[in-house]
């Protein structure tokens, strides 16, 4: 539960109760959609086998001026410039697709021209991976 609290206190905002369940009786990340949620706490994993495994409390420090609102919890990455989100304070918390390269700050768009709703709850699209289906799917099916 401290590594919890000291992740919220440094996002600012409270985790979903789904989430802090998850982190607190579970784990810190490596399973779920994607490949695995992300930690709440930086770690190393040995460099011959993958990249340091990502971090959610740090994702937005790593690419400042560009990143993904605050209120929004980097869950996990979606392969290349794709990344899941969970708001913070929205009703149900909807997880987000965001795609980085998605929007172009020249042209007076903002990160939120890069997002897709992904699924109306976190409960929904963890359940959804739990239960053997695709997380894309509900996304992929919006239009354009």
């Amino acid at each position: 539960m401290a590594e919890v609290e000291r992740a919220e206190r440094k996002l600012g905002y409270r985790l979903p109760q789904l989430l802090r369940r998850i982190y607190t009786e579970i784990g810190d990340g490596g399973f779920g959609p994607e490949g695995g949620l992300a930690s709440l706490t930086p770690r190393r994993v040995p460099h011959w086998y993958e990249p340091d495994w990502p971090c959610a409390t740090t994702i937005h420090a790593e690419r400042p001026g560009w990143g993904a609102s605050a209120s929004w919890f980097f869950l996990t990455g979606g392969g290349c410039t794709m990344q899941w989100h969970v708001s913070l304070i929205a009703v149900d918390h909807p997880v987000l697709l965001w795609d980085a390269g998605g929007w172009e700050p020249d042209w007076d768009q903002d990160p939120h021209d890069g997002l897709r709703y992904a699924a109306p709850s976190l409960r929904q699209w963890l359940w959804t991976w739990a239960d053997g289906g695709n997380v894309w799917d509900e996304v992929l099916a919006q239009p354009e």
